[in-house]
């Protein structure tokens, strides 16, 4: 009897040892999707232009992160749909990155100081050779213009 359940234990320990496994496996690829598990450190992002671009039923939204070094441009593009008019705002700022993370302060609007910078913390990812910056708080995914325009050939 004794040996029988120190079989069972056995195999039992064995199975949910497997299936941790199996499981750890489908976590990190989830992961690698979301881009938690990348290792980006090495992707250089400085001349690099990143887009979103939101539609609503009354205007569209065109923003542009533009990266310069430490130096950064952050372009609102409002097209109304009515009208067909355009608008924009152009704030410059700076940039922080710590390994997948980029930290935007824009705190000149069209060289006038603000009182509340518009601030953006975004998580740097690599899916299928076009990268993508994924704001932290809302999930907006901002995709690299020149990596697009390449996958596109």
């Amino acid at each position: 009897m004794k040996k029988l359940f120190i079989g069972i234990l056995f195999f039992g320990a064995l199975g949910v040892k497997a299936q941790y496994g199996s499981i750890n496996e489908i976590l990190t690829i989830l992961e690698e999707k979301k881009g938690i598990n990348q290792h980006l450190e090495n992707v250089d992002i400085d001349n690099k232009k990143f887009v979103f671009i939101k539609d609503s039923d009354d205007h569209t939204e065109r923003d542009f992160i533009i990266i310069k070094g430490k130096n950064a441009t952050y372009v609102e593009v409002f097209d109304d749909k009515a009208t067909g008019e355009s608008s924009s705002n152009v704030f410059t700022g700076d940039i922080i990155r710590k390994k997948n993370i980029v930290s935007l302060r824009a705190d000149m609007l069209e060289n006038k100081k603000v009182p509340l910078p518009v601030t953006k913390t975004l998580l740097l990812t690599k899916q299928k050779d076009i990268l993508y910056l994924i704001d932290v708080n809302t999930k907006d995914r901002w995709i690299d213009e020149a990596s697009y325009s390449n996958s596109k050939k």
